[in-house]
This record gives structure tokens, C-alpha cells and sequence, in this order.
């Protein structure tokens, strides 16, 4: 998978700037959403399994990207929030990479938006707040030269096939910085939204400072 991905930037002329590390220890990754190329920039540097809502399944060429690696695939169903939140917990107790958008969308790049907390719930049952840590990302994207910085972004209402085509035509020169920060333990924050909001100033702090 990092193989493939990594050579599908490499065609699409995106460097991948890399600062930090991936952690060592288990437990999930977050991070901004910027775009589509997401998928591709993260899963070069480290093998991840994403955590997406349902309807990406139905995206094309994404979902079948998202399949191949293993994503877990999230309905807004409430009766079939337990059994998702259970294959959540079991997959991190194997020390399977789960990485979420907290954000809920995609933005332009430039800013990041305030981190909703549900999916850092499942974090808190007695087993898991003690075992595991989270690790912040920023993924930081700048356009070709002399193209607008918020190119690679996938926002609003964008379709997926005109920017895909977008991006697959335009001149080479793109880079993306992905940073990892220091992983946090579960256990030191008091419940989902107290670590939300903390991911979420460190990788606003970041993507201001870059």
C-alpha cells in the first residue's frame, strides 16, 4: 500500500515532506482533511486504516482505494453504532493505525475546523484509556508554483471527477508537509471532548505557524 501510494504522487508531481515520526506505540492518528490525495500522502508515510462515513463507499476510485486497505466504513445509524464502536475498540487492541477526520469534511487547507468528538468516545472504556495513545497529524499542501495554495484542496462543492482530472493535468512542483506530533496518552484527558480540542489546537497552532 505505500508503495502504490507513494507512486501515485510521485506521478502526480507531490513531494511528500516529512517532519516527526510515527509513534510507537498503539493507538489511532487524527488529522485535517484536506482532500482526497489525503488518502494517498498518509498511507505513504505509514500504513494506515481509515475510519470513514458509509457514504464514501460509494465514492468512486476512493472507495475502492479506501477497500483495498482495510477502511472502516462508519453508518450514522444509531442501532448500528455498538457493533461499530466494538470493531473500533478490537481493531486498536491489535494495534491496527485507525486514522479519522475529526473535522467531519474537508476544508481548503488553510484552516482547520473544530474537531467534533464522537468518534473519541470509543477511546475512553477502562481498557482502552489506559493502553493507548493518539497521535496528531497536520497535513500542510502548496501548489504548483505560481498556482493557488489551496489547489490540492477538495471542498465544498467541488466533484470529485473535475478537481480529480484537476490535479492529474496540472503541472508538477506540488508538496505536502506531513507532521507528526508528539502522541498523547488517552488517559490524560478527562473524556472525548477535553482530547478533541486538544488535537485540535495542536494541529491549528501547526498549520498557522507553517
Amino acid at each position: 500500500t505505500r508503495i502504490v501510494c507513494s507512486l501515485c504522487l510521485k506521478i502526480l508531481g507531490i513531494r511528500v515532506e516529512i517532519k516527526g515520526a510515527p509513534m510507537a506505540h498503539k493507538g489511532p492518528i487524527v488529522s485535517n482533511h484536506v482532500s482526497w490525495l489525503d488518502i494517498f500522502v498518509l498511507n505513504s508515510v505509514e500504513k494506515v486504516y481509515f475510519v470513514a462515513k458509509s457514504e464514501v463507499a460509494r465514492w468512486p476510485l476512493i472507495c475502492l482505494l479506501a477497500k483495498m486497505t482495510g477502511a472502516l466504513f462508519i453508518r450514522r445509524k444509531k442501532l448500528d453504532s455498538l457493533n461499530q464502536i466494538k470493531e473500533f475498540e478490537e481493531r486498536l487492541i491489535k494495534g491496527q493505525r485507525l486514522l479519522f477526520f475529526p473535522e467531519g469534511t474537508s476544508t481548503d487547507g488553510l484552516q482547520v475546523l473544530p474537531f467534533k468528538p464522537t468518534l473519541f468516545e470509543a477511546l475512553f472504556n477502562q481498557t482502552l484509556k489506559n493502553l493507548l495513545w493518539i497521535q496528531p497529524v497536520t497535513l500542510n499542501y502548496l501548489g504548483p508554483s505560481n498556482l493557488d495554495r489551496r489547489f490540492y484542496a477538495w471542498w465544498g462543492d467541488m466533484t470529485f471527477t473535475t478537481h480529480f482530472f484537476l490535479v492529474l493535468s496540472a503541472k508538477k512542483g506540488g508538496k505536502v508537509k506531513v507532521i507528526s506530533h508528539d502522541p498523547i496518552k488517552i488517559s490524560w484527558h478527562n473524556g472525548r471532548k477535553e482530547l478533541a480540542h486538544a488535537c485540535y489546537e495542536i494541529i491549528d497552532l501547526s498549520l498557522k505557524v507553517e
